[in-house]
């Protein structure tokens, strides 16, 4: 018997592009909801990052990020493709989309128009910046909220290099996205229990604030302040990857106990003599030389040795894993993270599967859409 999947029978329209609302939303596929992507007869720009194989518009990117969904292709600039969409929307639990407040209202997709197609529809806006503020007419992408929320100032204060700089990944649009994940749900969950739709904003800004101030907000957390903001543990210029015979290894010494063990391990026992190591007071406050300490003495051995010296002694530690070498990772590829599948139109791939694991309910999904690919399936003969 096939499981159920766990948002089966939810239809989510999605008008969203490039990563911020496309990541929520492939969530919501991997859990099992309808998802039809809405686009233009171009498709989503993102679509077009990187080479594709064989169809216009599915670059790799785009294979995972939209895996599991429909594709409806249509121009919301004309009366024809303006009736797809409001089909569409006539049918749906969810409306998501990222288009600038003005634009969508001039679209006449606005929240009440869309109530008014669809009543108790659950409306999901995502935005740069929240609707309240001073910055909510303005463009945002990842690079400017890495900016806005102080990100681009961790780097120097770990490395000493006063040059702003961005995280290399696409963060603050996942984080956002994962933000939007639980935005849909929770609006569903409240629909379900009480019968009401509501209106949703998920902006980039506040989202990415909230996370990276988790830890970071720090001293400043306090008013007035007793230490300055900035995590100390994460910006500390010698908590880094430490160098071994073959490559470098992370490893967290994370209590005093482990920071004792580890000590014993690399042959320091001699450091805890110190007055700087005496007591566990002294170890904290001096942990920053303790990691100096810990990198002058890991290249007497391997990554292979040192981890399995670690893992017997309930060490945290990880060898430092290129990137493009993710992919052969040997627990990953037990658990099954990239799985090698035949798209209808691109051939074979790497499809990742949904990290969250359910006893109950089925999270799979089949291919990324062509653009359009669903036109006609969903009533469209226009692309």
């Amino acid at each position: 018997m096939t499981a159920r999947k766990l948002l089966e029978g939810i239809r989510i329209v999605d008008l969203t592009s490039v990563v911020f609302g496309p990541y929520a939303t492939e969530i919501m596929a991997d859990l099992g909801a309808d998802v039809i992507k809405v686009e233009g007869p171009t498709g989503d720009q993102f679509r077009h990052a990187g080479q594709f194989r064989t169809t216009p518009g599915m670059g790799p990117c785009t294979l995972n990020l939209n895996k599991g969904k429909r594709s409806l292709a249509v121009d919301l600039k004309t009366p024809e493709g303006k009736a797809a969409l409001e089909r569409q929307l006539a049918e749906a639990d969810v409306f998501i989309h990222n288009v600038r407040g003005r634009a969508i209202e001039r679209l006449g997709f606005g929240y009440d128009a869309v109530r008014a197609i669809r009543p108790g529809i659950v409306y999901v806006h995502c935005v740069g910046f929240g609707s309240d503020g001073p910055y909510a007419d303005l463009q945002a992408y990842d690079d400017v909220i890495q900016a806005a929320t102080g990100t681009t100032t961790l780097l120097p204060r770990a490395d000493g290099n006063p040059a702003p700089r961005f995280v290399p990944s696409l963060i603050a649009d996942k984080v956002a996205g994962l933000h939007g994940a639980y935005a849909i749900l929770a609006a569903i969950v409240h629909k379900l229990r009480f019968g009401e739709g509501q209106f949703v904003e998920v902006p980039m800004f506040e989202a990415f604030t909230h996370f990276m101030m988790q830890e970071h907000l720090f001293g400043a957390t306090l008013v007035p302040p007793l230490e300055p903001a900035g995590y100390p543990r994460q910006i500390d210029p010698h908590r880094q990857p430490f160098p071994t015979a073959d490559g470098h290894i992370s490893i967290v010494p994370y209590t005093d106990a482990a920071l004792q063990k580890v000590f014993a391990l690399i042959g320091a026992d001699d450091l805890l003599q110190e007055p700087r190591f005496a007591t566990t007071r002294d170890r904290m406050a001096h942990i920053s030389q303790a990691y100096v300490e810990i990198a002058r003495r890991t290249p007497a051995k391997t990554n292979a040795e040192w981890m399995r010296l670690f893992a017997e002694n309930q060490i945290p530690a990880m060898p430092v894993r290129d990137l493009a070498d993710v992919t052969a990772d040997p627990h990953l590829i037990e658990v099954g993270m990239f799985q090698h599948r035949l798209h209808p139109s691109e051939g074979e791939y790497l499809h990742l599967k949904a990290p969250v694991h359910f006893s109950v309910g089925a999270c799979e999904t089949g291919p990324a859409p062509t653009i359009g690919q669903d036109n006609a399936a969903l009533g469209v003969s226009e692309g």
